[in-house]
């Protein structure tokens, strides 16, 4: 059904703006009517008078814009709007005809009466479980607007968490790139041209010099070879992650490994605790938000254990113990969460929790980076040493013996 923008006057006289959905101008203002409003003017959507028109709309929200949508409303709903009225606003301010499409849909559904949570569920691409999970925990409780708040915050942090983890691995991978990219010029393009001074010389190379030039020989022959191969490899590992129980036995793998295992357990369970929360605190029983948290958690193994936790307090246990057991978290968080359940505040323990755990990863991170960007120019300054002595050492020695 078409969607039309409207300027109206109210009972009291007031000016009020709007989108409202018919499928004619004409009906649009009698829905107008109906409403108790007196048509001042009516136009088509921004999208079809030329803001947006002919942009391809995508298939789904990007998440800077769900984060920025969950926060207006979350405002407008606190401040006592109507929920409609809200999602007309959101829609109204946005630039995005995508953005817009979708809220304009949803506050239809809402107007025909669908609760919010169900009215998102048409549109599952853009408003994925656990968001409307939490949205529909909101309404349960009565406070949708605390519940928009947290949801909020929530995606703010994952996504500012992922973007940090994203940008720490940038640089490293950049300047080990262009290290490869040196070394291996240097081998293929520098060295063999300087080995042909030494056809003419009858001692014995040194060692590092052997080495070097069979290092270079084999780049120079076999080196596409080996460049398919890394390719290849890469292609099938990542094809054989694909696979459930090579999946798991490799995420089971690296949580062992010194500093990386510390940083992904880190940042799952941090993402796990304040979702946790906010999915508690907004009125979900505690097992539905346990199986909702346990989703944003990327690493399979600790999802499975996490599932075990899950089963346990459906049993009875109590949930700190549960993930004692589990034994895939921080211990800081179980403890945590003990003090929590003491006290009757679980959601905001594990707020506390979440802030640290993202605190202690932002801590690790940037130190792990100031040491290996250092470590990478080390590494690349010791190689092209290494070349540039083998290449010195016939020299001196050849040098040593005309002086001779």
């Amino acid at each position: 059904m078409p969607s039309f923008e409207y300027e109206a006057l109210n009972a009291a006289g007031r000016a009020k703006r709007g989108v409202v959905n018919a499928d004619s101008p004409r009906l649009a203002r009698r829905e107008l009517r109906r409403l108790e409003l007196t048509p001042v003017s009516i136009s088509a959507p921004r999208e079809e008078n030329g803001v947006g028109a002919g942009s391809k709309v995508p298939p789904r929200l990007k998440a800077n814009d769900l984060v920025i949508m969950t926060r207006q409303l979350s405002v407008l709903v606190g401040a006592a709007t109507p929920l409609e009225e809200a999602l007309n606003a959101v829609a109204l301010q946005t630039e995005k005809a995508g953005v817009r499409k979708r809220m304009l849909a949803v506050r239809e559904r809402v107007l025909e009466g669908w609760r919010y949570a169900d009215a998102l569920g048409e549109d599952k691409k853009s408003f994925p479980d656990l968001y409307r999970a939490v949205v529909a925990a909101g309404e349960t409780s009565g406070d949708l607007a605390g519940v928009l708040d947290r949801l909020a915050t929530m995606l703010e942090k994952n996504r500012t968490m992922m973007n940090k983890a994203v940008a720490s691995l940038i640089y490293p991978a950049a300047l080990a790139l262009v290290a490869a990219g040196v070394v291996t010029a240097l081998m293929i393009g520098v060295v063999p041209k300087i080995v042909e001074q030494f056809q003419t010389f009858d001692a014995k190379l040194p060692f590092v010099t052997q080495v070097v030039i069979g290092v270079s020989n084999f780049l120079a022959q076999y080196g596409i070879f080996l460049l398919v191969g890394v390719v290849l490899a890469g292609a099938a590992f990542w094809q054989a992650l694909k696979a459930p129980a090579f999946k798991k036995s490799f995420d089971a793998w690296i949580l062992t490994l010194p500093l990386l295992g510390k940083l992904l357990r880190g940042l799952d369970g941090a993402r796990f605790a304040r979702t946790l929360a906010t999915l508690f605190a907004g009125g979900a029983p505690l097992l539905d938000s346990l199986r909702g948290a346990s989703r944003t958690v990327g690493n399979t193994y600790m999802r499975e254990k996490l599932e075990t936790v899950i089963t346990q307090v459906r049993e009875g246990a109590s949930m700190a113990a549960s993930l004692k057991r589990a034994a895939v978290l921080p211990p800081m968080m179980t403890h945590m969460v003990a003090a929590g359940e003491r006290a009757g505040a679980v959601p905001l323990m594990l707020d506390k929790a979440a802030a640290q755990l993202e605190e202690e990863f932002d801590t690790t991170s940037t130190v792990a980076l100031r040491l290996l960007e250092p470590a990478i120019i080390i590494g690349m300054g010791g190689v092209v040493m290494l070349i540039v002595v083998a290449i010195l050492l016939p020299i001196l020695r050849l040098n040593s013996l005309a002086s001779a």
